[in-house]
């Protein structure tokens, strides 16, 4: 039963950490969108114009990796596979989830990962999918019997 509640608790921290990423990358969009006059000012406002829209756009393009990965971990909660490795499907320990609640992988696999190569693109931070997870804002409200969790001695 402690898994659960952990796991509930998490979901909630999850909801909460993607509000405000998407509080967040929406007023970057919005400080991106926002080309500076190049009529006025010098070339060192103009390069400090620059300068401050490449930091923007690297820290929106963090959040935005953040968010899909927020998002798949919500996934996860929602099909009652949060918490299982997507590789080897063992168990996560709840240390980990609790560090890195949107981790999706043990600390063997995502070891792996990094040593011998990725997963594919879908954490690659596509703007798109910041647009996606906006509109797919349906799990609000999960309640402890909503998780499903498989609790056979297979993993750790």
């Amino acid at each position: 039963m402690a898994r659960k509640d952990t796991i509930l608790r998490l979901h909630k921290h999850l909801l909460s950490r993607r509000e405000s990423l998407l509080t967040s990358l929406k007023l970057e969009i919005e400080d991106l969108s926002e080309l500076p006059d190049l009529a006025t000012g010098d070339s060192a406002d103009a390069a400090s114009d620059a300068a401050h829209h490449a930091v923007s756009s690297q820290i929106a393009e963090l959040e935005s990796r953040e968010l899909i990965k927020i998002e798949r971990a919500l996934q996860q909660i929602r099909r009652g596979k949060y918490g299982v490795c997507e590789s080897c499907e063992k168990k996560i320990p709840l240390a980990r989830l609790n560090a890195l609640p949107y981790t999706t992988l043990c600390v063997t696999c995502q070891r792996d990962e990094e040593d011998y190569g990725s997963r594919g693109e879908e954490e690659a931070g596509g703007w798109d999918k910041v647009y996606e997870i906006e509109r797919s804002q349906r799990d609000e409200h999960l309640r402890l019997s909503d998780i499903e969790l498989d609790l056979s001695s297979s993993g750790r």
